[in-house]
């Protein structure tokens, strides 16, 4: 067995910190696992996630190895968790490798004690190669950004008839209803007043100007784009932490597994492409922002091209949405601090930092150069297909 008290999770940087959320501890693990019959009796607790929202842990069973994970109910309820967990099924349906999610003694896929809520995922094939990685950081190659950017397509393709609306105003969900509006400040403004801690948060700030600037510099005529594409349910939270392995190297292997659908929403195929760029080809979490990598962008993009044609509109306009795609997953990390947590500091840190931040130095000369080598490369690889 762990122990649970030295643990420790990533933080918002580089470093880790302490856990917010405890971690799952032998006895407790022993307890919620009762409750699912076709996992059996714990054997082992093997490892605690340092994802930072939720607490999770390996553990092992007479049924097997499983993924146990758990929520403050005021992140998700079991309810809030069941239109996840359909969105799962309906792509392992389709024959996408995602885990299984357990049931319990009552047919549910997640069950509820106190302050928390727990679901069992059943371990999935492949290797997971980026487990102790932050999750906002690079792929290790261009290959593993291709291969990520096929496996997205194929997610595409399976999430396809499956017809659950708009997830809700849960915390934490990369929910899509800003950028399409056709005046999306008014639609920031109707998402924060739907808030009311992250509307007493923002209060006496200038956020309406803040972020009229950001739409006016970098979303002009982006609503109309995004109106025209197909709503989807996607995943939300594409990045190579959530992607299982079928080789160590990096020069080779595919994707086997997706898994962490806890972001998953109705958007839209493009949004959920320029998520994975935005994640993954621009460093984040290094001081002073290393390069980004405009070959790895490319690379995914290409990667999704191979299963999934895209037009050259499709491309134009998961670049103009790359400044801005973080907007509202920002906006609920910042209603998740200042609410749920009541920490102002780092709901300051998700404002000012993430939000404004990363949509700033999309202005910058190093952001804008980033944007013109993709649109370049792009344009250069349709120019050389036969």
């Amino acid at each position: 067995m762990v122990s649970a008290q030295d643990h420790r999770v990533h933080g918002m940087g580089t470093a880790l910190e302490a856990p917010t959320w405890p971690a799952i501890t032998a006895a407790e693990a022993e307890a919620i696992l009762a409750r699912f019959p076709a996992a059996g009796a714990m054997t082992a607790l093997r490892w605690h996630s340092p994802r930072p929202f939720s607490a999770a842990a390996l553990v092992e069973t007479e049924g097997g190895a499983f993924l146990l994970k758990r929520h403050h109910r005021q992140v998700r309820t079991a309810a809030a968790l069941a239109a996840e967990h359909a969105f799962m099924a309906h792509l392992r349906s389709a024959g996408l490798s995602v885990p299984e999610v357990m049931l319990t003694d009552e047919c549910c896929g997640a069950t509820e004690n106190g302050d928390w809520t727990y679901e069992l995922h059943r371990s999935a094939p492949g290797l997971d190669l980026y487990r102790d990685r932050p999750s906002w950081t690079p792929f290790v190659s261009h290959r593993h950004a291709h291969e990520a950017g096929a496996a997205l397509a194929r997610l595409h393709l399976a999430a396809r008839g499956f017809d659950a609306g708009p997830r809700g105003d849960y915390p934490l969900v990369a929910s899509f209803t800003i950028l399409p509006a056709p005046d999306p400040l008014a639609a920031a403004q109707a998402y924060v007043a739907a808030r009311p801690a992250l509307a007493a948060f923002l209060a006496g700030k200038s956020w309406h100007e803040e972020l009229a600037r950001l739409f006016a510099a970098l979303g002009a005529d982006l609503s109309p784009q995004l109106v025209r594409q197909p709503t989807l349910w996607t995943h939300g939270d594409w990045h190579p932490s959530n992607l299982l392995w079928s080789q160590e190297r990096e020069d080779e292997g595919t994707v086997v597994t997706t898994f962490d659908f806890g972001l998953a929403a109705q958007t839209c195929a493009l949004h959920d492409l320029a998520t994975a760029i935005e994640r993954t080809a621009i460093p984040w979490l290094e001081p002073d922002h290393a390069p980004a990598d405009a070959q790895a962008a490319l690379a995914l993009l290409s990667g999704y091209h191979t299963v999934l044609p895209l037009s050259r509109e499709d491309v134009a306009t998961t670049i103009a949405l790359l400044p801005l795609v973080h907007i509202e997953f920002a906006l609920s990390e910042v209603d998740y601090f200042a609410g749920i947590l009541a920490d102002p500091d780092q709901a300051a840190l998700a404002w000012h930092g993430y939000l404004i931040g990363h949509a700033d130095w999309f202005l910058s000369p190093a952001g804008q150069d980033f944007l013109a080598q993709i649109r370049n490369g792009a344009h250069a690889h349709k120019e050389a297909r036969p």
